[in-house]
């Protein structure tokens, strides 16, 4: 047995190339989802519905999801929207390096590492913070290369993909009218917002 790696995994297509890749480079890989940030409840649970749904055709064990904790994402972000996404990352790489650590994993990771449209270097940032707090390593991976690979696999294989990172804010700048024709393409799918 090699190696054992948490990934913390924020949806199923973006767990497919780093999965791969991770298991590939000899790693023992065992999943993590944590996401308090999903918003409605109805897509928490329809990611992690799809996300449990690949995890067994692959193998891989996951840890989390049997709870809601909404409120501490909100507690975290309100009145600090300018800045949620990095509170967004600390709060659930935080909880991937105490499931690390308390569990006995020798590294963590996380499939927003794998995402375009996240702030890769805050991630980076997020990570390495969580991994001095809690004495565990935090394993860098610039999974983005393999950004096409995912995209195609999990539409290949009918896998859900949502249209926003997860949170309220997200959503209202993926749909609210008011920002319509200024909407960036999906965090995930990659495809244009409906008009």
């Amino acid at each position: 047995m090699g190696t054992k790696v948490l990934l913390h995994i924020c949806c199923a297509p973006c767990a497919i190339y780093p999965l791969r890749i991770l298991r590939e480079q000899g790693y023992d890989v065992c999943g993590l989802f944590y996401n308090p940030n999903i918003h409605p409840y109805l897509e928490y649970r329809r990611r992690l519905e799809a996300l449990e749904g690949y995890a067994a055709g692959e193998g891989l064990r996951i840890i989390g999801g049997e709870d809601y904790p909404l409120e501490t994402f909100l507690r975290e972000v309100a009145f600090r929207e300018e800045n949620r996404c990095r509170h967004c990352y600390d709060l659930r790489l935080n909880r991937a390096a105490d499931v690390a650590a308390g569990e006995g994993f020798d590294l963590f990771t996380t499939t927003l590492l794998y995402s375009r449209f996240q702030r890769h270097a805050l991630i980076a940032d997020s990570g390495q913070g969580a991994a001095a707090r809690k004495n565990v390593e935090f394993l860098y991976c610039d999974f983005r290369e393999g950004w096409a690979e995912g995209v195609r696999t999990s539409k290949a294989r009918g896998i859900y993909r949502q249209a926003y990172c997860g949170c309220i804010y997200s959503e209202k700048d993926r749909y609210c009218p008011a920002n319509r024709g200024r909407i960036p393409a999906s965090p995930v799918s990659g495809d244009p917002a409906p008009v």
